[in-house]
């Protein structure tokens, strides 16, 4: 089996970030967003991965390249206009063949592997298999509604009524049988061709549609709240390792705890480090505090200054911040600094849907 994972998105409710990053390379606990999904999919055995994107020439291929270094294959489909999931998946045709495949979104975070739905799926006689997460508000959601063995019955996109709260998750596997039905269906009011309709016509034609329900925690990490929220998850899982002590990194007057992971010719500098933090390679935390589910990133400076459950991505420079910095998320070269003369005053330089609080 193959699988093709989405990322040809313009996340534009993770601007002013996704102006410069695509999403999928945004990290969360100094991994990229798309890392996450590779650590499912390697686990459930595949090795060929395509990657949707909307220029072969963007920072996706850039950055990943053939895979040979993530112990995978990966090639790039390209989809120049966003028309949905369902058009996204059919540009898929030629790199998944007749064989049965896996679609994975791109921009999800899973504590569950969901290694059952993958084991269980080419023995089960089903055409598609679907991973459903428990939602409080299923209004937002593509909904399922099951039959009593579990299969899908109907799949409704964000319902008024909703009769379920489980959400479709943004993990499918499917036969060539799908192709079939994309080519069935029409635009929906968002001009887009839904996967969800494609997956309602299978039902329609008396296929089975099985379902999992994810257990344990699962961001869609679309918003910056989600990102922060998904980063402090991760760093929640952090195993145990004992307080760093090595005095080339730990300098002067300094405190730091367990679950502080500490990378290379990055120093501590007379600081406070509570964990689960983790700092990248290059990096000097001075006369600073640096909380709890806090991910700093390479290359980066912070001192005279407090931050905590936040992302600070590379080669960004905080300094002499009067209180605390807090949930929050620094793109890459981003610059925090106080005025260092009078008079003193706020400077700001910000991009599109950029957020300050004071």
């Amino acid at each position: 089996m193959k699988a093709v994972i989405l990322a040809a998105g313009k996340a534009t409710r993770l601007r002013p970030v996704t102006l410069t990053m695509p999403k999928a390379l945004v990290p969360v606990a100094n991994k990229t967003l798309i890392g996450y999904a590779f650590d499912v999919l390697k686990n459930a055995g595949f090795e060929d991965i395509g990657i949707v994107v909307n220029d072969l020439d963007s920072p996706i291929p850039q950055t990943l390249g053939d895979g040979n270094g993530l112990g995978i294959n990966l090639q790039y489909i390209l989809q120049e206009e966003q028309k949905g999931l369902a058009h996204a998946v059919n540009l898929c045709r030629d790199f998944v063949g007749d064989e049965p495949f896996c679609v994975f979104l791109g921009d999800n975070i899973f504590q569950d592997k969901m290694a059952p739905m993958f084991a269980n799926f080419l023995s089960s006689g089903a055409e598609s298999a679907i991973a459903l997460g428990e939602v409080s508000d299923p209004t937002r959601f593509g909904i399922a509604e099951l039959n009593h063995d579990g299969s899908i019955q109907r799949v409704v996109e964000k319902p008024k009524e909703p009769q379920s709260n489980l959400a479709i998750a943004g993990v499918y596997l499917f036969k060539a049988s799908i192709f079939d039905a994309i080519g069935r269906i029409k635009p929906s009011w968002r001009n887009e061709l839904e996967i969800t309709d494609a997956i309602q016509t299978l039902v329609n034609d008396g296929k089975r549609v099985d379902s999992y329900t994810l257990k344990g925690w699962w961001i869609d990490a679309g918003k910056p709240e989600a990102i922060i929220l998904a980063n402090q998850l991760v760093l929640e899982e952090t195993p145990y390792m004992p307080a760093p002590e090595n005095k080339e990194q730990i300098i002067g007057k300094s405190e730091v705890s367990h679950r502080v992971f500490l990378g290379k010719n990055s120093q501590v500098i007379d600081s406070v480090i509570r964990g689960p933090v983790i700092i990248g390679d290059n990096t000097i935390v001075k006369n600073s505090y640096v909380g709890p589910y806090t991910s700093i990133g390479d290359n980066v400076t912070i001192e005279g200054s407090e931050i905590e459950a936040s992302i600070v991505m590379k080669n960004c420079v905080i300094r002499n911040i009067p209180g605390r910095i807090d949930s929050s998320l620094l793109a890459d070269n981003a610059q925090v600094v106080a005025a260092s003369h009078m008079p003193v005053a706020h400077r700001f330089v910000l991009a599109e849907n950029s957020y300050v609080q004071l």
